[in-house]
């Protein structure tokens, strides 16, 4: 059976409680998964594994150089295994900005990482005011104003449309179906 790796990258959490709500979804449907934090992830983890997908949340518009960082080390290695990519961002909580082909911060970082993984998707994320640090807070709230967001720093506001998030964890698990035993393998261009 097809092993599932997911690794996040977060600031404060929710992409790693985005992926534990995926691993749900698949450990429902009887496929094995593991979550990882990436920095936590070696090129072992890597290698034994057939599904390899990448979380990512984005802080001031840009996803955190590690993610970059780590596609290119393991370009070669991604290419070799089915592939999936999901952003979390909270200018996905509005229309148009809301899907993987209409999001700006998602398309831009994978021009520049130059990957195209067979599934993405992009989760709007969530604002926790009362945890984030003074300088956070009001730099978000800004952003927030700007934006027609909320700007009450003393609430904290989530935007995951959870169903989508299920909806994905379903495409992770056919994405592993096809890996599975009489495919052709599970590398990209398998799930073309």
């Amino acid at each position: 059976m097809p092993e599932i790796l997911m690794l996040y990258s977060t600031v404060d959490g929710h992409t790693a409680n985005i992926c534990q709500r995926i691993a749900q979804t698949l450990l429902a449907k009887g496929r094995s998964v593991r979550v990882k934090n990436m920095v936590d992830c070696a090129a072992e983890d890597l290698r034994t594994t057939d599904v390899i997908v990448i979380g990512a949340s984005i802080r001031y518009g840009h996803h955190r150089p590690d993610v970059g960082a780590f596609i290119a080390q393991h370009r070669a290695l991604l290419a070799q295994r089915a592939t999936a990519f999901f952003s979390v961002n909270v200018v996905a909580r509005k229309a148009g900005k809301d899907a993987p082909e209409t999001n700006p911060y998602l398309q831009k970082f994978l021009r520049q990482v130059a990957w195209k993984p067979a599934l993405q998707a992009v989760f709007a994320g969530r604002i926790d005011y009362p945890k984030c640090g003074f300088w956070d807070r009001h730099m978000i709230r800004l952003i927030m104003y700007l934006t027609h967001g909320p700007t009450d720093t003393s609430k904290a506001y989530e935007f995951t449309d959870w169903m989508q998030v299920d909806a994905f964890g379903y495409q992770l698990n056919a994405l592993a179906e096809s890996c599975g035993v009489g495919s052709d393998g599970c590398g990209a261009d398998a799930v073309k």
